[in-house]
């Protein structure tokens, strides 16, 4: 492959680019469904569901390209598979912060991963405000040839931290660059006010009150 975004450089033809996605589309169903079952035996368990909602995503030839250049790295598949662990990705939506930290100790637990990556932005929250738990965990796929592991990127925030992310993201697309210091200042407190806020409903519910009934 050629340096450049270039997409028929890339790949001679689809079934190029999808022979080396079909792995990162099965870890990524691997996890979906951990993390299906998780919230299935913690409701049968608790009487509560952890998990509200979950999105996965997968790059696109065209990303996968563009993160390349961007990087000064020469395009090639096997360059993406070195250096991208961003490649296959879930979000999951939780309603407490306490959902958030459960999810996580019992991904850990899992057969067949590695921990790649791990980051706790709600302990440490960025400069802007963001909130949110990352994790890269290398997930176990199995095929024909044997067994490797897949790079899955894992988002894991409260409804609260989603809103917040999501509305930093379409307002700091559309701000000019003068708006954009004051801007950053109001979101910071906005996330402030929204994990006070957060920390108060979360009051409300008392998990274990609820398990004992």
């Amino acid at each position: 492959m050629e340096t450049g975004i270039n997409v028929s450089s890339i790949a001679s033809d689809l079934r190029e680019y999808e022979d080396f996605i079909q792995p990162y589309e099965d870890a990524v169903s691997i996890v979906q469904v951990w993390l299906e079952t998780l919230d299935k035996d913690f409701q049968r368990r608790h009487k509560h569901n952890p998990i509200h909602s979950m999105q996965s995503r997968i790059k696109t030839l065209n990303s996968i390209v563009g993160k390349l250049d961007r990087k000064g790295i020469p395009v090639s598949f096997e360059a993406a598979k070195d250096y991208l662990t961003d490649i296959a990705g879930i979000r999951v939506i939780c309603f407490y912060v306490q959902d958030v930290y459960t999810i996580v100790n019992i991904l850990k637990k899992q057969m067949d991963i590695i921990m790649i990556k791990e980051k706790d932005y709600i302990e440490e929250p960025k400069k802007n405000g963001y909130r949110s738990y990352h994790l890269v965990l290398g997930v176990t796929v199995y095929h024909a040839e044997g067994k490797q592991y897949y790079p899955v990127e894992i988002q894991i925030r409260t409804l609260a931290m989603d809103f917040w992310a999501s509305m930093e993201h379409q307002l700091c697309y559309k701000a000019v660059r003068d708006d954009k210091t004051l801007l950053s200042k109001e979101l910071k407190e906005c996330s402030l006010l929204l994990e006070e806020i957060e920390g108060r409903m979360e009051r409300f519910y008392d998990p274990e009150a609820e398990r004992e009934g």
